[in-house]
């Protein structure tokens, strides 16, 4: 896909507002649609917290939809059907299998609506009009970086907890981690995931605290000697935390994660987490729903690829990494400020 610049869509933000009131007259708020992977986790949870302040500032009605877990495309194909009915003419998605939900999108787009993929890629990702997202390779090869300058020279045994198996995020930031850790590692288009010999478990987590505390526990059980944990999100990270805790071993692995929510940076704060990429989830909630409201006003519609930034986030600087304090991450969780 090609990237299309931040800037470029906030002026269409600004477009949209000013047309406004112009357009009040001639049409009905326009409806926009958004599904996200779950209801409760607290990602896509400030994501439609976002998505639902700017159709209110831009007199847009958002009608939200959700699978009931992470992988759950049949209730995202079905919430998809439900939106069209409603009458929305973008659908925000972020896509739970990213090839499976391709066929509901071309559904979509054959009768008019513009489709715009939040936080995750479709598979292909040109399936979807447009992409606003992080890059999950740079998230997980900053992560890898920092990992690398904070075992200064031990050898590691790392356990990676995934995401779920084909999803292009959970292997854009796993094989990312690796290359910035400077070990073996598929490279950005690939959704296979790299195993080098320093890992010694790989475990799916599925975004999910409790999961991520039970694949923890088995990755113990496989290697006991575990002193690096990368972890897709920080759910996950925190349900790692316990299983480590509970096994005597907090204190001598390090956990890396993405996310930077609010939660998860007072988890750097408190040294639960070492270290962890943050990405912006009201922004892509707020581009998206621009986006469809000047399609709906003027028929243009967005394409390419939105990159909505990424900042690494820690409570110890390490020589030679780039990374932000927590103070920093407080401000910026979830993209407020």
């Amino acid at each position: 896909m090609q990237r299309t610049p931040a800037f470029a869509l906030s002026a269409l933000a600004l477009t949209g507002a000013l047309a406004c009131g112009l357009a009040q007259a001639q049409t009905s708020e326009p409806v926009i649609g958004l599904i996200t992977k779950t209801e409760t986790n607290p990602f896509f949870v400030k994501m439609k917290e976002g998505a639902t302040a700017e159709a209110k500032k831009l007199g847009a009605k958002l009608v939200s939809a959700a699978g009931k877990t992470d992988g759950d495309n049949a209730g995202q194909v079905t919430a998809m059907e439900n939106l069209m009915a409603a009458g929305a003419k973008t659908i925000l998605i972020t896509p739970s299998d990213a090839k499976a939900i391709v066929p509901a999108i071309k559904k979509a787009q054959a009768k008019g609506v513009m489709v715009i993929a939040l936080d995750s890629p479709t598979d292909p990702a040109d399936a979807t009009d447009a992409l606003f997202a992080t890059d999950n390779y740079k998230a997980g090869e900053l992560i890898g970086q920092y990992a690398k300058a904070a075992l200064a020279g031990k050898k590691p045994v790392i356990a990676m907890l995934d995401l779920h198996p084909g999803h292009p995020v959970g292997a854009q930031r796993h094989n990312g981690f690796l290359k910035g850790f400077g070990v073996q590692a598929n490279d950005a288009k690939s959704n296979e995931l790299s195993r080098p010999a320093e890992v010694a478990c790989m475990a799916d987590s599925f975004g999910d605290r409790a999961k991520g505390q039970t694949a923890m526990e088995n990755c113990l059980q496989k290697n006991p000697d575990i002193n690096l944990v990368y972890t897709i999100n920080e759910p996950a990270a925190a349900g790692a935390y316990n299983a480590l805790k509970a096994a005597g071993k907090d204190k001598s692995a390090l956990i890396v994660s993405v996310d930077g929510g609010c939660a998860g940076i007072a988890d750097v704060g408190r040294g639960v987490i070492a270290a962890t990429s943050q990405q912006y989830p009201l922004r892509m909630a707020a581009l998206g729903v621009a986006a469809g409201v000047e399609y709906a006003q003027s028929g243009k519609k967005v394409s390419g690829y939105t990159d909505t930034g990424v900042t690494l986030i820690s409570a110890k600087p390490l020589p030679g990494v780039d990374s932000k304090d927590v103070k920093t991450g407080t401000d910026l969780c979830w993209g407020a400020k």
